[in-house]
């Protein structure tokens, strides 16, 4: 009979773990579906074509979408660890509290008020919808699932690592600096990646702060370009040319997530290699 109710347990556990899968199946199923057919050398290196004219590409938008979210990350990963390991490891008064009300109270405010907050702070004293406004829009976004990821796992390092360390004459911040950080440096990747994937679909607080451009702009301190604001533009456009490439738009943006969580993952194991 105990076979039978293991067996049981198990088959429970593997069920309820397909049906996590499922749904990403499905999405990326319907992605490949109505996006592969856009999927060409055209698509990364050619511009938007007018209204009207059909073909074109999304490579401004593709470069826009790196550049803010590689801005965001570039604000909020230093700020979102560091936080994270100082309620980890020192975390213990009314201050670290706050810290920690403020991050679960940020991950509970909708991304199109991020937007209008960003937009009143940012866009408005700078007199212009820019590529740094969007960065800190993402960046505010990332934030929540940085620190309190972060603290998790710093958590989730032994404490005898800690008072090894200790007992041979370390003082506290080299031992959160030396042993604590490399012990949780997987986990805190892990926790960048959730928070950049998190980010860099968000379309609401794109468009009160990077607004979009439908030229090649890299310039900082305007309007750019940027893949969910394209998607968002063209999926509700009456051109069907228009609306393929919002699938195929889609499908490049899982696609750039993935394979920069996978440039992570390989790079942090072949650091802990060596």
């Amino acid at each position: 009979m105990r076979n039978i109710w293991n067996r049981v347990a198990i088959g429970s556990c593997v069920a309820a773990a397909a049906l996590v899968v499922l749904p990403l199946g499905l999405i990326l199923w319907h992605l490949l579906a109505h996006g592969l057919s856009g999927f060409n050398l055209a698509f990364f290196v050619s511009m938007p074509k007018p209204v009207g004219e059909a073909g074109g590409g999304m490579a401004n938008a593709i470069v826009g979408t790196l550049i803010i979210v590689g801005l965001g990350a570039a604000v909020a990963l230093p700020v979102g660890v560091a936080s994270g390991v100082y309620l980890a490891e020192y975390g213990r008064g009314r201050f670290a509290t706050m810290v920690r009300y403020t991050a679960d109270l940020l991950g509970g405010v909708p991304s199109i008020v991020v937007g209008v907050a960003v937009y009143g702070l940012v866009v408005l004293p700078m007199g212009r919808f820019s590529a740094i406004a969007g960065g800190i829009a993402l960046a505010i976004l990332m934030l929540p699932t940085l620190i309190r990821s972060t603290e998790e796992i710093v958590r989730l390092v032994p404490q005898s690592y800690r008072q090894g360390a200790l007992a041979l004459g370390a003082p506290r911040w080299r031992v959160t600096q030396q042993v604590v950080l490399p012990a949780a440096r997987s986990g805190i990747v892990t926790a960048a990646m959730l928070a950049v994937a998190r980010a860099a679909g968000e379309t609401a607080p794109l468009l009160f702060t990077a607004l979009g451009n439908r030229f090649w702009s890299t310039e900082l301190d305007q309007p750019m370009a940027t893949l969910p604001v394209f998607i968002f533009d063209y999926a509700r456009a009456p051109y069907d040319d228009w609306n393929r490439q919002a699938w195929t738009g889609a499908l490049v943006l899982v696609l750039l997530v993935t394979v920069i969580s996978a440039v992570l993952r390989i790079t942090v194991r072949r650091i802990r290699a060596h």
